[in-house]
């Protein structure tokens, strides 16, 4: 019986910040397409907490204590993936913080500097180490390549209040995805960028239809809902599977259509 494009079946895919939230959700997609998983995260017990619930679906699972904006610490710990794991085929750049300065002239250089080592330099640690074992792969005939996913935000490609250095980083994913995808297509290697919109999370919280975010939301998303973590289990099979071997370089929005909708009030919604 022919192989289904979506099967992942013998990959492996590295997910930072992979012990909750978005990051949880690409795990469990890509662990029910039958694909191995590595989770990347600073706290153990919530690695292995995750790490239980993804063995459920019956895959291997590689928890590990990692501080992406330590670059030594990322270097050590792809290498004992590739070790252990036997390789790896995809890097899905997750992990991040958020977090509000007031307004641009409050923001100090730590505070700028300091989300900018994490959700910034953190990714490319990640996708660098996973594209050089993808690469030697290549170089020794292996031709299957490797897939990269950076998982943005809106933030990427809109401005907010006091959050210029999340929107940095965020925008600097998408343009390092699109120099990778084209640098790195030759060896196989596929490089895309997802920028959710709201979606609840530790730092996102729904907090109903009264709350300021919550009628916001339900107002200006044509879906009239924010996101779950359970949304990004397809796009994260159809980026780390063989369904996109020869989609790379792009942006997809993952967030009920409130880019479609620039923000605007939903009429439907504002007529009832």
């Amino acid at each position: 019986m022919a192989r289904m494009p979506w099967d992942m079946s013998g990959k492996v895919v590295v997910i930072t910040g992979g012990n909750s939230g978005i990051g949880l959700g690409f795990a469990r997609g890509i662990a029910k397409a039958g694909g191995d998983v590595v989770i990347w995260g600073r706290r153990a017990d919530k690695n292995e907490a995750a790490a239980e619930e993804i063995r459920a679906y019956g895959v291997r699972v590689l928890p590990q204590s990692v501080d992406v904006s330590d670059e030594t610490q990322v270097i050590a710990a792809m290498a004992e993936a590739v070790e252990k794991m036997g390789r790896v085929d995809g890097v899905i750049a997750n992990a991040g913080v958020m977090k509000n300065s007031g307004t641009f002239t409050d923001m100090t250089s730590e505070d700028y500097h300091a989300l900018l080592a994490i959700n910034q330099h953190g990714a490319f640690y990640a996708a660098r180490e996973g594209a050089r074992h993808m690469r030697a792969r290549w170089d020794a005939g292996d031709e299957s390549g490797g897939s990269i996913i950076f998982c943005a935000s809106l933030s990427a490609v809109t401005g907010s209040v006091g959050m210029q250095h999340y929107n940095s980083a965020k925008g600097a994913m998408a343009s390092l995805a699109r120099g990778i995808a084209v640098d790195m297509g030759r060896f196989g290697i596929r490089a895309n960028t997802v920028c959710p919109g709201y979606t609840v999370s530790e730092t996102v919280i729904d907090g109903g239809p009264d709350s300021v975010l919550g009628k916001q939301v339900r107002e200006r998303d044509p879906m009239q809902r924010f996101g779950t973590a359970d949304d990004f289990e397809g796009i994260g099979i159809y980026f780390m599977s063989d369904m996109s071997r020869y989609h790379t370089g792009d942006i997809v929005y993952i967030d009920g259509g409130w880019m479609a909708n620039a923000g605007k009030i939903n009429i439907a919604t504002a007529r009832r």
